[in-house]
């Protein structure tokens, strides 16, 4: 998905006009998240997200992409991201990750999640994945975590990838990063999940951004699906995929896509997120 230049700071009005659509895709990924369970496919989920962003006022952001007319990705297993709902049911054990997002008067919010469905006759195979889960939700945090104390952007990029590192062997995806958002989805500036030689932007108020690890149990190396959009691991390794909108204002930092502001993900790492004024 392309990603449109625009100014990468936003005024404070602008911030606060950002706080809806956060809540909304937050809303819809919770809706979306309660109806997993085995059978079900993700064409359904995928329903459920829509009824919920037009319910409260939203439109799917997703849909506005040129080509694409789906209101979630949803990609299973090896698929990494970007993956097209279908009808195929859920089985025990799968890895799903479920990105979607919401536009309100014209501002946007994006996030993601990975779930693991329990499958009690794999116990070792759902472990692992669980495990895979969990250092990609957690590493986003530590990005997160070092966005609120940053000079320079690309500083979470290096708490990210210092952060898996340390938790065994994990792959982390270098083809697909962050992004800025505001009035597109996907804007300037780029957001690394991995240490860069450059500093990237400064980190001051009116900056708001997506960071989204994508980490595999294997290698980084990706193909992209017939379908144009799926992209899956080369070597067919499991895949995880988290994401949150987060926004810099002048009295901290705001994880616009989490109902709590992102505090049950930040307490624990020594960082108090404020709400936008």
């Amino acid at each position: 998905m392309a990603i449109l230049k625009r100014s990468i700071y936003k005024t404070p009005a602008e911030l606060r006009l950002m706080v809806r659509p956060g809540l909304v895709t937050a809303a819809s990924l919770a809706a979306v998240r309660a109806a997993i369970r085995p059978g079900i496919t993700t064409l359904e989920l995928d329903r459920i997200a829509q009824e919920t962003i037009v319910s409260l006022g939203g439109r799917s952001n997703f849909q506005l992409v040129e080509g694409y007319r789906h209101t979630i990705c949803a990609s299973v297993n090896d698929e990494v991201v970007h993956g097209i709902p279908n009808d195929r049911p859920l089985e025990p054990g799968d890895i799903l990750s479920i990105d979607d997002g919401a536009e309100v008067e014209g501002w946007n919010g994006d996030s993601a999640f990975t779930v693991v469905l329990a499958d009690a006759s794999r116990p070792a195979e759902v472990a692992a994945r669980q495990r895979l889960s969990d250092v990609t939700e957690a590493s986003l945090w530590h990005g997160i975590a070092a966005l609120a104390k940053a000079r320079h952007l690309n500083e979470v990029g290096t708490a990210i990838e210092e952060y898996i590192d340390a938790q065994g062997e994990f792959g982390i995806l270098t083809d697909y990063i962050g992004h800025g958002i505001g009035r597109s989805m996907h804007e300037a500036p780029p957001v690394f999940n991995y240490r860069v030689r450059a500093k990237g932007p400064d980190v001051k108020p009116g900056l708001v951004v997506a960071i989204e690890p994508m980490v595999t149990l294997g290698t980084t190396e990706t193909v992209v699906g017939d379908d144009d959009w799926t992209v899956s691991t080369a070597d067919g390794s499991m895949a995880s995929h988290w994401e949150h909108s987060i926004a810099v204002h002048a009295g901290g930092i705001w994880v616009l896509t989490a109902e709590d502001g992102g505090a049950s993900g930040l307490l624990p790492l020594g960082i108090t997120p404020v709400p936008i004024p």
